[in-house]
């Protein structure tokens, strides 16, 4: 059975303190109404680590699911690039 396209998203890991959870920092650019220039914007997003195995600091992609928990919407799919291997 096929699954709807789910929306997936890369950001930084900011926190890995929680039990089985992630906090996700992601940079966007909007760009200003009236000044036309580009403005870097962040939301941070909780995810599900099950194995726990992404670090501070790692880029992780991410894919929204069904809610985990009152604020984890999201679970981590794969580990883009380690904090030293930039």
């Amino acid at each position: 059975m096929e699954r709807g396209n789910r929306k997936t998203i890369t950001g930084t890991v900011t926190s890995d303190k929680m039990d089985k959870t992630i906090t996700v920092t992601v940079e966007r650019l909007v760009q200003h109404p009236r000044y036309k220039k580009y403005v870097r914007k962040y939301t941070k997003l909780k995810a599900h680590d099950a194995k726990e195995e992404a670090k501070l600091g790692d880029r992780v992609e991410l894919m929204e699911t069904r809610p985990i928990s009152r604020t984890k919407n999201w679970r981590l799919i794969r580990i883009i690039a380690k904090k030293g291997n930039d």
